[in-house]
């Protein structure tokens, strides 16, 4: 028990080491002002989409893009139909993209769609049509002035550009909250404040933009682990890009409404975590310690430790509790430490969903009832992110298609009230 009790402290203060900067970030918004935008040049963009049997949202999507404040023709939509047992490439070609339909059942993966595609835009428009390219996921819908504000950062010189992260259908239950509520924590009080600190931000799945000089240094697109995203980011951090984010760019996406959906979806995020971190932990390790030195932290520190050792610690003090219970030991002291620590976690996590609410209040959709409510559940579904961490570790993963049914328009989204 002795044991035990020197782990959780050690566990503790590795937390406070490693993650109060992240609370410090909460502060931040409310404390630094931006800066002003530098004169704005118009550029021409690819939209580059990966679609699997979309067909219930793509419309929306493209019509959203089609909708924007930006000038149309600046702007040309590329869809892969990648596998596709429905009519999306149909669709999409009526709504006005250009589309290329792929069928590979062995290189199976948004990274190998998004390397099919640009391929072919290489091939057929070469490199410098295109000044940048913005990737969305099929679901996804945008504000009308997304392109416009993302112009506003690529003119700032960003080279990479992440943006505001919002949800279709928050309301739907505690899980399509639970991450809803994550993602625009991690917009307004992760991304922002190193936004406004200058220091690299990190893409989130989905509505980001990199420009042609990127594409030319990694050549064709090559990131294949089951977090793209987190590898991209992670590849240009340590190589000293610096990632930038733009908060008035906001687009909503569906979350994930079932437990059996959202545990498949979040083991792949676990796993692909754990193979960023094999695939490039020493190159963060060296960073740590280069001109990138906080950012390399930053992005280790949000891809790994927090979910390993608090599995790690979770299995220590079951193990400890199962093991004294099964020899008779008096197992109250280690109870009294589990607990206080739980409910530390969960007073954490509410207050960090709390603050997120209150301040992106009205840019949540859905009831006021709601959004009190999820404020509650919220720490449980980070919860539950430690079994399936603990699961992941074991489990041989595989990327399949999240089924996308919410079939909404801009209008339909915000009339949600």
């Amino acid at each position: 028990m002795e044991f035990v009790s020197s782990f959780n402290f050690a566990v503790w203060i590795f937390f406070i080491v490693c993650y109060s900067y992240q609370m410090l970030y909460i502060a931040v918004p409310f404390v630094k002002k931006e800066k002003p935008h530098k004169p704005v040049k118009e550029h021409r963009f690819a939209v580059l989409v990966s679609a699997r049997n979309e067909s219930a949202v793509i419309a929306n999507l493209i019509e959203s893009i089609k909708d924007q404040t930006y000038p149309e023709e600046l702007v040309d939509i590329f869809l892969v139909a990648d596998n596709c047992t429905d009519n999306t490439a149909e669709i999409a070609r009526n709504c006005g993209a250009n589309v290329y339909e792929r069928f590979d059942k062995v290189n199976v993966g948004k990274g190998y769609a998004l390397n099919f595609m640009l391929n072919k835009i290489k091939e057929e428009y070469g490199e410098d049509k295109f000044d940048a390219f913005f990737v969305f996921d099929a679901d996804n819908v945008l504000d009308p002035n997304y392109i416009e504000e993302m112009n506003k950062g690529f003119s700032d010189g960003y080279d990479i550009l992440t943006s505001y992260r919002n949800s279709k259908n928050y309301g739907d239950n505690w899980i399509s909250a639970g991450y809803a509520l994550w993602f625009l924590r991690e917009s307004m009080y992760l991304n922002y404040p190193r936004m406004l600190l200058n220091t690299s931000c990190a893409i989130s799945g989905t509505g980001f933009m990199f420009s042609k000089n990127i594409l030319k240094r990694i050549g064709n697109w090559k990131y294949f682990l089951l977090t793209e995203d987190i590898e991209f980011t992670v590849d240009h951090v340590t190589n000293d890009y610096k990632i930038g984010f733009c908060k008035d760019a906001m687009l909503f996406d569906e979350q994930p409404n079932t437990f059996t959906q959202s545990v498949r979806q979040r083991m792949r995020w676990a796993k692909g975590y754990i193979q960023v971190f094999c695939n490039y932990g020493k190159h963060l390790m060296r960073g740590m310690f280069k001109g990138s030195s906080f950012s390399c932290f930053d992005m280790a520190m949000n891809i790994m430790p927090a979910l390993i050792i608090t599995t790690s610690n979770l299995a220590v003090n079951l193990t400890a509790l199962v093991a004294g219970l099964a020899a008779g030991v008096d197992v109250s002291p280690l109870l009294g430490g589990i607990l206080p620590c739980l409910w530390g976690m969960y007073t954490t996590l509410y207050v960090i969903g709390a603050i997120t609410t209150v301040t992106e209040w009205k840019k949540i959709y859905t009831t006021p009832f709601k959004k009190i409510l999820y404020t509650f559940t919220f720490p449980i579904f980070m919860f539950t992110y430690i079994p399936i961490t603990f699961m992941a570790f074991f489990k041989k993963v595989e990327w399949k298609p999240i089924v996308h049914t919410k079939s909404k328009n801009l209008a339909d989204i915000k009339n949600m009230n």
